[in-house]
């Protein structure tokens, strides 16, 4: 389980096709510190496993097809960076939301808006997944723990506030409209959707 705050954001230093995928390696300082073998680590919002990693410098993942195939992973090129969270300790501190790592869709950047020192992003969500969204309530866009400040559901969009730390420490400087950004919708509204299916079935 990740919490959303991200730690860094790393560098695609290497891509390899195979057969079954995509193997990437991915340059970075403090995430490739410490690392074990077979350790989650979050890229840009994909829950991925280390495979191989050479300490303070770089650490390898798998990307199966079906993971090539519901993310935007397998179109990044050598140099791009990508957001880096290790998984949460038990005893650790929570300071973002319940993010699994699963990945729902690709949304897509419509607008950015600099407002004094923040910056207001809005997301064009799939189809269907407006309805796991609400004002003030958390969602994940790039492994990245936000609040909601809008839903246009009409549209199927979202916006969200963006603060100058969160600008500069993950990839969203580098996103202009029309780029891909990975969703994840806060589980909970799955399961309260479930619950309620199951209950007036």
């Amino acid at each position: 389980m990740f919490t959303g705050i991200v730690e860094e954001t790393g560098e695609i230093v290497a891509r390899e096709r195979t057969d079954d995928g995509l193997r990437l390696r991915i340059g970075a300082d403090e995430v490739a510190t410490g690392l074990e073998h077979g350790q989650s680590i979050s890229i840009s919002g994909a829950c991925l496993t280390v495979e191989e990693f050479r300490d303070g410098e770089w650490f390898e993942v798998f990307l199966a097809t079906e993971t090539v195939a519901r993310t935007y992973l397998g179109d990044l090129e050598t140099g791009e960076t990508v957001n880096l969270e290790r998984a949460m300790p038990a005893d650790g501190r929570f300071d973002g939301h319940v993010v699994q790592g699963h990945v729902d869709a690709v949304a897509t950047v419509t607008d950015i808006e600099s407002v004094d020192e923040d910056w207001f992003f809005e997301f064009d969500l799939p189809e269907s997944y407006e309805r796991y969204v609400v004002e003030k309530g958390s969602i994940t866009l790039d492994g990245i723990s936000l609040t909601v400040a809008d839903v246009d559901e009409e549209r199927g969009r979202v916006t969200v506030a963006i603060i100058p730390t969160t600008y500069d420490l993950t990839t969203l400087a580098e996103k202009e409209p029309g780029d891909p950004v990975h969703l994840e919708v806060d589980v909970l509204s799955k399961y309260v959707e479930r619950l309620l299916e199951a209950r007036f079935d």
